[in-house]
């Protein structure tokens, strides 16, 4: 069999395994469900629907195929290989943390999890041999290539990275907050998961054609290989109040990509220096929680960005195909006069529009406090309707509650009561994670 039939056998095998895996569809389920718990949280705050889960679950479908490509490919000119058995450990410890935190779904959890395991069993159990059903995963993970694995690790968060500046801000959904001094302000929760079908190389005695290369990791290719398919989920989460979507998400992706670049040079030097392992599966656990924490630390001591100006009526959030945003209207704006009336509050605001039920003039101050006069016509029914979502008020009744959730949380409605304004209990930092909506449609948060 010649090289180019070799490797379409293969592929063909590999990607027949990637169909039929049920971690693929299961994570496409739950993300799905995810994305479904943001729509329900939009209708829940402002009683309009901004943004579509079928069609952010199939950005992050098609996203993270591109990905898995790119990945794949660095993959397997490296020669990163894992076992059948070492795959499936992977997922259950995967799943297993999911339990507790969705954003425990991430790779690196599982894979400094196992490096560490790994570590502990050769180091302080190497006589230990379980029978029965552990047996082969405990052995998998006794001869797994953990430092291929972390180096895995770290492309995968360098694609991460790679589709939350592509892709984040365009998914994030707005909502009402308590900052920690109790004010009412404006948020973003900026939440995505990915799924990548992945294709590894696996050495394997066969009279098979030998790589037409030397990887740079593993041993044997030159008896024969095989290609396995290895779907994973890659995810990102943020909430932030003191940043615009898109400022935020090409921050992170900054800092993912600093700790993809740190993670793969731990993993290069662990595949030459094997103590180095659990290092570097201490910086791939470490440097994870390090990045939320700075993110949570940075977001408490900044200013909040979506409150209402002395200007005028910031906007938090443009509805897609509406007036405001042919208009050219940017999150993060001020309006302060409509159609020559100075506007300080959402009634004056309506009021400014009726007066000319035809033609709208704005004006407007950007980020930098330049002004911009904006105007279009208006057409039937959309005297009344700009299309923007405006910074929270003093007589908001609900917000949102900021928590991370469990696996089962995602099957519960995203809302939950909170008591009046006055004695209300002190709310959860807020941090990464999802964000939890009122029960009641908050009062006089609908599209202005």
């Amino acid at each position: 069999m010649d090289l180019l039939t070799e490797i379409g056998v293969h592929l063909a095998e590999a990607l027949l395994q990637w169909l039929l895996s049920p971690f693929y569809w299961i994570s496409i389920i739950l993300i799905a469900l995810l994305y479904r718990r943001q729509m329900l949280l939009e209708r829940r705050l402002f009683a309009v629907k901004m943004h579509s889960w079928i069609e952010h679950t199939w950005h992050a479908w098609l996203g993270g195929l591109l990905a898995g490509l790119a990945v794949s490919a660095a993959a397997i000119g490296l020669g990163v290989s894992l076992t059948a058995e070492a795959i499936i450990a992977l997922w259950a410890v995967a799943l297993l943390l999911l339990l507790f935190r969705v954003r425990f779904l991430c790779l690196a959890y599982s894979a400094g999890v196992l490096a560490l395991a790994q570590f502990a069993l050769n180091a302080f159990a190497p006589a230990w041999a379980p029978e029965g059903f552990l047996a082969p995963y405990v052995a998998a993970i006794r001869e797994m290539d953990a430092a291929g694995l972390l180096i895995l690790v770290a492309l995968l968060h360098a694609a991460e990275a790679w589709l939350i500046r592509k892709q984040a801000a365009r998914m994030a959904g707005p909502l009402f907050m308590e900052s920690k001094r109790g004010r009412i302000v404006g948020a973003y929760q900026m939440q995505s998961l990915w799924p990548l079908p992945l294709l590894l190389l696996f050495p394997a005695v066969t009279t098979g054609t030998p790589l037409p290369w030397t990887p740079l990791l593993g041993t044997g290719w030159e008896q024969g290989w095989t290609l396995i398919a290895f779907p994973v989920v890659i995810g990102f989460s943020e909430l932030t109040f003191t940043r615009l979507p898109q400022e935020k998400a090409a921050v992170s992706a900054s800092r993912l990509f600093a700790y993809a670049a740190i993670l793969l040079a731990l993993g290069l030097a662990a595949s030459w220096w094997p103590p180095l392992v659990p290092l570097a599966a201490i910086a791939a656990l470490g440097l994870h929680e390090a990045l939320i924490w700075f993110s949570r630390r940075e977001e408490n001591e900044r200013s909040p960005v979506f409150t209402h100006d002395p200007l005028g009526l910031r906007v938090l959030a443009v509805l897609p195909g509406s007036p405001a945003e042919a208009l050219g209207i940017r999150i993060g704006e001020v309006i302060a006069k409509a159609n020559g009336v100075p506007v300080r509050t959402k009634e004056q605001l309506h009021q400014a529009l009726r007066a000319n039920a035809a033609f709208c003039k704005l004006e407007v101050y950007n980020r930098d406090g330049e002004v911009r006069f904006l105007q279009r016509a208006l057409y039937a029914g959309e005297h009344h309707q700009l299309g923007v979502l405006l910074a929270p008020d003093d007589r908001v009744a609900f917000v949102a509650v900021t928590r991370q959730p469990s696996l089962f949380a995602l099957l519960r409605m995203p809302w939950t009561k909170l008591k009046t304004m006055l004695g209300r209990p002190e709310p959860e930092q807020p941090g990464l994670g999802t964000a939890d909506a009122s029960e009641a449609k908050p009062a006089d948060t609908s599209a202005t």
